[in-house]
């Protein structure tokens, strides 16, 4: 099987169970305040969110 390469895009799935609490929509209102893309924030939260878990796993 051929590896996947990496790109500088991420998708993300929103299960419908979290919808209610408008993700996507909070996303893109941060975004405009902070005059930032949601692809920012995003990336922001998942190195933040890594450097977390990895301090608390070691």
């Amino acid at each position: 099987m051929a590896q996947k390469e990496l790109l500088d895009k991420i998708s993300i799935y929103v299960p419908k169970n979290k919808l209610d609490q408008q993700p996507v929509e909070r996303l893109m209102k941060l975004a405009e305040v902070k005059d930032r893309s949601v692809n920012y924030l995003v990336v922001e939260a998942i190195v933040e969110y890594l450097a977390r878990e990895e301090k608390r796993k070691n």
